[in-house]
């Protein structure tokens, strides 16, 4: 009798993927967006849920939590909107998109304004502002672009603990415990690793692995891989 796959296991629950409260006890979000205005950084916070430190920024008798800029300090005075006299955002500074100039990095970019932030918040990540148009300001990541409402919200900067990655774990017991912290499964097999009975990727023998297209009415032990896809095969490129 062959056991339940990942899949199976995840979708049922259980105390290996229940994700522990302390990786929500700290909610990252903005102000109202009525609220601008000079803020000051009252605590900077470890939080085990997050792989970056996290700010929390009192405004008038209100305080929110962001991830933090690279470089700021406690005590420090940031602004939530423009500087006054249109001078130049400096890091850790709350601004909408449109009111940053091109090429400044800029990072807790949120979707829609008001949404407190859905992109760019992992420990030493950024992007870069680049075209504006009328509704929509391009925010560089890496190799692809976004489009995103030019009024919604970023923090101007990187992402503090940049270096986070390149301290290793030495011993698996220091990662068990921090994946623990943070509420993820760990270790996780690969698929092709496992026996033909527990896995439909599983009994290759090595990993010769072909891509394998799966039905979209198929029962939960048999939807792994290529769920449907509108396209397969290799992309052609045209020639020039």
């Amino acid at each position: 009798m062959g056991k339940r796959i990942t899949q199976q296991a995840r979708g049922r629950g259980g105390p290996t993927f229940k994700v522990r409260k302390i990786a929500f006890r700290h909610e990252i979000k903005y102000p109202n967006l009525k609220v601008k205005g000079e803020g000051k950084i009252s605590k900077l916070i470890h939080s085990p849920g997050h792989s970056a430190p996290l700010a929390e920024i009192k405004i008038d008798n209100s305080k929110f939590i962001v991830p933090a800029a690279s470089g700021i300090y406690e005590g420090q005075e940031v602004w939530i909107g423009k500087r006054p006299e249109n001078k130049d955002p400096e890091s850790g500074d709350v601004l909408a998109l449109v009111d940053i100039n091109q090429g400044t990095k800029v990072f807790n970019v949120e979707n829609s304004p008001g949404d407190g932030g859905k992109i760019l918040r992992t420990a030493g990540s950024s992007g870069i502002v680049m075209n504006k148009d009328d509704k929509k300001v391009e925010v560089l990541i890496r190799r692809r672009s976004l489009k995103v409402n030019k009024d919604a919200r970023a923090v101007v900067g990187v992402v503090a603990g940049e270096g986070r990655k390149m301290k290793p774990y030495v011993k698996a017991g220091k990662k068990h415990h921090i994946m623990k912290a943070v509420g993820r499964k760990w270790h996780r097999t690969s698929a092709v690793k496992v026996n033909a009975i527990d896995h439909p990727f599983g009994g290759g023998r090595g990993k010769r692995i072909k891509s394998k297209i799966a039905k979209r009415n198929s029962p939960p032990g048999l939807k792994v891989g290529h769920i449907r896809p509108s396209k397969t095969g290799r992309k052609k490129t045209r020639r020039r």
